[in-house]
C-alpha cells in the first residue's frame, strides 16, 4: 500500500530529488576514484551506488506500483499509457542495476559501468518529471 507522501507533489518531489542528488554525489566519488586508478575503492563505490538505487529509487518504485499507480488509474483511466511507460522505466532501473552488478562482479569498474550509472540517472530525471507533471497534485 502506498503512503500518503506519494500523493503529494512536494513530498513526492522531495523523495525524487533526494534520491537523485545522493546518487549523483556517489557517482562523483566513483568517477574520482576510478580516474585515480583506485580499483578497490571504485568497486566499493559502484556497489554502494547499486545499493543506493535499490534501496531508494527501486524501493520507491515498488511502493508506487503497490497501490499508487492503481489509484491514479482508477481516478483517471486516460493515464493508462503513461502508467505503462512509468512501470517500464522501473523495469529499466532494475535491469540496468542488475547489468551493472554483473559487470562489476565479472570485470570490476569500467567505463560501461559509469555510462550505465549516468544513463539510469538521466532516465530517473525524465521519469520523475513525467510522474510529477502528470500524476501529482500541488496540494
Amino acid at each position: 500500500m502506498s503512503g500518503p507522501s506519494l500523493h503529494k507533489l512536494t513530498a513526492h518531489r522531495s523523495i525524487h530529488n533526494g534520491a537523485l542528488t545522493e546518487a549523483r554525489d556517489i557517482l562523483e566519488i566513483l568517477e574520482q576514484v576510478y580516474e585515480e586508478g583506485k580499483e578497490d575503492h571504485a568497486i566499493l563505490a559502484a556497489r554502494t551506488l547499486c545499493e543506493h538505487w535499490e534501496t531508494r529509487t527501486i524501493a520507491h518504485a515498488d511502493s508506487e506500483e503497490d497501490g499508487f499507480y492503481q489509484k491514479k488509474l482508477e481516478e483517471n483511466p486516460d493515464l493508462e499509457e503513461l502508467i505503462i511507460m512509468l512501470k517500464r522505466d522501473h523495469q529499466l532501473f532494475r535491469r540496468i542495476i542488475n547489468e551493472i552488478k554483473q559487470i562489476v562482479d565479472e570485470h570490476g569498474v569500467n567505463n560501461d559501468v559509469i555510462d550505465r550509472f549516468k544513463t539510469i540517472s538521466i532516465l530517473g530525471q525524465i521519469h520523475n518529471y513525467d510522474e510529477e507533471t502528470h500524476l501529482l497534485d500541488e496540494h
